[in-house]
């Protein structure tokens, strides 16, 4: 392959740099965690209106963009993230802390208000989703290919920060069925797997459960390693629509 020139590796770089989000700044300040070292987070047993726990930490996308506006809001008598998404994209995140061979299931309830008016996650001027949960992995960067180690390495120089080795996506989605499996249009190191958006699912709770460390290994083809980073992000920028959402508890379980 020949060496990217200086212009498409500087693009390239730029892709791959919104589509991993700002993972490396996760620890600017020591987390100080209100749930001990229990992984995940209950929304449910926070105050509406509350502080969200000092360790999960609202990212952007790509600085300088808008960010998405989560808060805790009653959901009944119980209390909810509210995410809220107009031509923004930011993730509300935290550390790395599962060990995916005691726990490899994350489960979790979410609703959508509505799809993201003209989203399409296969086009990347399109790319948006109402609701998402995002994992990030570490892995040994010399197994991808020449053209992912240049990105990365670029986007590193450019950005002054590591990126994934590997990010997991579960999406709520109209433009595929639920089980699909779509790379982000910037990079294959991105993978999204659908998991809700059918026809009936808009302004609906809905409780899921997902195997990550069988997800990873389907889409990428090899055993994950540590996770460093994980949590949710509602976005718009690419559509310039609004999006509002809701994230229940997220737990992390063993597999049964």
């Amino acid at each position: 392959m020949p060496p990217l020139s200086p212009r498409h590796a500087h693009r390239q770089a730029q892709a791959l740099w919104r589509g991993l989000l700002c993972a490396a700044v996760l620890l600017a300040a020591p987390a100080q965690s209100a749930q001990g070292d229990q992984p995940g987070i209950a929304f449910s047993a926070l105050r509406p209106g509350a502080q969200l726990p000092a360790d999960w930490k609202n990212l952007p996308v790509v600085h300088g963009k808008a960010m998405t506006r989560y808060t805790l809001v009653a959901d009944g008598t119980t209390t909810v993230l509210q995410a809220d998404a107009s031509g923004s994209a930011s993730a509300l995140m935290h550390e790395g802390n599962i060990d995916l061979n005691r726990t490899p299931v994350v489960a979790w309830r979410w609703k959508a208000q509505a799809p993201v008016e003209g989203a399409n996650n296969s086009e990347g001027a399109k790319e948006d989703a109402p609701a998402r949960l995002v994992f990030f992995f570490e892995g040994d960067n010399d197994k991808l290919s020449f053209g992912d180690r240049a990105s990365i390495q670029l986007a590193k120089k450019l950005g002054g920060e590591d990126l994934p080795y590997a990010t997991l996506m579960y999406i709520w989605s109209t433009t595929a069925a639920p089980g699909s499996v779509i790379a982000n249009p910037h990079t294959g190191r991105v993978q999204m797997i659908v998991v809700a958006g059918k026809p009936g699912d808009a302004g609906q709770w809905q409780t899921l459960r997902r195997n990550i460390a069988q997800d990873y290994e389907q889409v990428f083809h090899e055993p994950p390693s540590k996770i460093t980073a994980y949590g949710l992000l509602t976005d718009t920028d690419n559509t310039g629509a609004t999006a509002r959402a809701w994230y229940g508890d997220m737990r992390f379980q063993p597999a049964r």
